[in-house]
């Protein structure tokens, strides 16, 4: 029986000798939808994950699903999960009924996040008894809930909504300040912008491990859409060569594929990053094609024989 507090087997996933590898899912909105999930998912199972995740829709639309996903996947998997949790739309008093929920499912971590402004709004405002920052929620899960493990999410290339690199950088500092375990990153192409990010991090006293998100590209209308939203930067030469085949093309696809792994080696050999964590998008191909294919000592390490 592992008898480490929750915070403490979250930060061990990313400690000396180890490689933290997460996975993180959407909940479907139909039982076939579901059922795809789980079929994907027993493919990347294979491979010896730290955690799986699962995302928590806009306003909390999904927090039912939310929780199902993950308390299914701990009980078949016998893996430790984590809920999304954001601060749209909630009061304090809704915030504890879901973290009295997962509490019940015995999920183990919470990503804590502020969330996006709901759909047709261009600004995030809080409501009336509600969270303005995501290290407010860090804060109140601290102080109200403190079995759970907490991560939070780091911007490589900036917040799109921060008006400059410092204040992101201070925003997520108040966040590990305020008791955050772990820093997951938004996805990036390019790697050099995650490992400024992390001196970044490093130089104004961010001591968590820094992890890196990744989302394979399998289209080139994902990447450029993907890009638009999130603000990330993506090498023309990556998008000329997923150009060079017709869309949602099996070319596109080996491209794509071929550029996260050589970023996930990167990572991991010249980077020494503790981790990687996987954007699925509820589906396993492009992951599994990853881990099959990487042969880096320190990743075959987690991988199952």
């Amino acid at each position: 029986m592992n008898t480490l507090s929750k915070s403490a087997q979250l930060r061990n996933a990313y400690g000396h000798g180890r490689f933290g590898l997460s996975y993180e899912f959407f909940p479907p909105k139909t039982a076939e939808g579901e059922a795809d999930l789980f079929e994907n998912f027993s493919e990347l199972v294979k491979y010896n994950a730290s955690f799986a995740t699962c995302t928590y829709g806009a306003g909390g639309s999904t927090r039912d699903r939310t929780l199902g996903i993950a308390g299914r996947l701990k009980r078949e998997y016998a893996l430790p999960v984590a809920s999304h949790l954001t601060c749209v739309g909630a009061t304090r008093d809704d915030l504890t009924a879901y973290l009295q929920q997962a509490e019940a499912l015995d999920i183990d971590y919470i990503v804590a996040l502020r969330g996006d402004p709901p759909s047709g709004e261009t600004k995030f405002s809080p409501v009336q008894g509600g969270f303005s920052y995501a290290n407010e929620l860090v804060a109140f899960i601290r102080e109200q809930f403190p079995g759970f493990g907490v991560a939070v999410a780091g911007y490589p290339e900036t917040h799109p909504e921060a008006p400059n690199r410092s204040t992101d950088l201070e925003h997520l500092k108040r966040k590990v300040d305020a008791g955050a375990d772990v820093v997951i990153t938004q996805l990036f192409y390019d790697n050099d912008d995650f490992y400024r990010f992390r001196e970044r991090c490093a130089a104004i006293g961010i001591g968590v491990p820094i992890v890196p998100g990744i989302l394979p590209v399998t289209a080139a209308p994902q990447v450029k859409r993907l890009a638009v939203k999130c603000g990330a930067h993506v090498p023309k030469s990556l998008m000329e060569r997923l150009e060079t085949h017709p869309d949602h093309s099996q070319g596109q696809f080996d491209v794509g594929v071929y550029h996260a792994i050589r970023q996930v080696e990167d990572l991991v050999s010249r980077g020494g990053c503790p981790g990687v964590h996987f954007y699925c998008l509820n589906k396993s191909r492009a992951v599994a094609t990853i881990l099959r294919t990487l042969t880096l000592p320190n990743v075959e390490a987690f991988r199952n024989t």
